[in-house]
């Protein structure tokens, strides 16, 4: 889903959009969740979530190479609240650029007796929404071979999410298209003619 907007100046801190949207329908396609936890996490972490490192082995985390490796494996981190600091000293400074620090805003930083289960379901139908350098918003919403009223009703929850966070609502909101990760985008609205194969 790719959604232009129109009336905002991103380089501005107010103008900038940055949010989490639960989607009603998984993506599809597996979402790999990874615990930066410390001993009162352990076992839940390594249970529920695809990968956990404990905060005894985050020394072996000094060469970038290697945070370069683990930012590109998982598509989400969290973290054990009480242990934060030592997360944004170890990992910080390459999931910080690649916004995939483990963030509140997603529920992503956890109490020491939190229970991952439902985090770990509820990021696998997680979307960020984010203005980088350009006033657009790009997400995934779905695949080829799903349901395609789930792909629509995932679709429209980033379309009510984005007007909650967008300062004139829909007036921020120039054309929205779908397209397949290769595929030529379509624009949402405009009617196009599907010439049907003869059997």
């Amino acid at each position: 889903l790719i959604i232009n907007l129109k009336g905002l100046d991103v380089k501005k801190q107010e103008h900038q959009v940055d949010t989490f949207i639960t989607l009603p329908h998984a993506r599809g396609k597996k979402v790999k969740v990874c615990a930066l936890v410390a001993a009162e996490l352990e076992t839940q972490a390594k249970n529920v979530c695809d990968s956990a490192i404990m905060s005894d082995n985050f020394e072996k985390y000094k060469d970038k190479k290697e945070v370069k490796k683990l930012a590109n494996s998982f598509d989400f981190f969290i973290a054990q609240a009480n242990i934060m600091p030592k997360v944004a000293t170890a990992f910080g400074r390459v999931l910080g650029p690649r916004g995939k620090m483990p963030n509140p805003k997603s529920g992503a930083v956890v109490a020491p007796n939190a229970n991952l289960k439902p985090l770990y379901e509820k990021l696998q139908r997680t979307v960020r929404a984010t203005t980088k350098s350009a006033p657009l918003i790009q997400c995934a919403i779905g695949t080829e071979d799903m349901n395609p009223n789930d792909i629509a009703e995932n679709a429209l929850t980033v379309y009510s999410s984005l007007l909650q966070v967008l300062p004139n609502e829909k007036h921020n909101i120039r054309d929205i298209y779908i397209k397949l990760t290769m595929g030529k985008p379509v624009k949402v609205g405009e009617k196009i003619e599907v010439i049907k194969e003869a059997k």
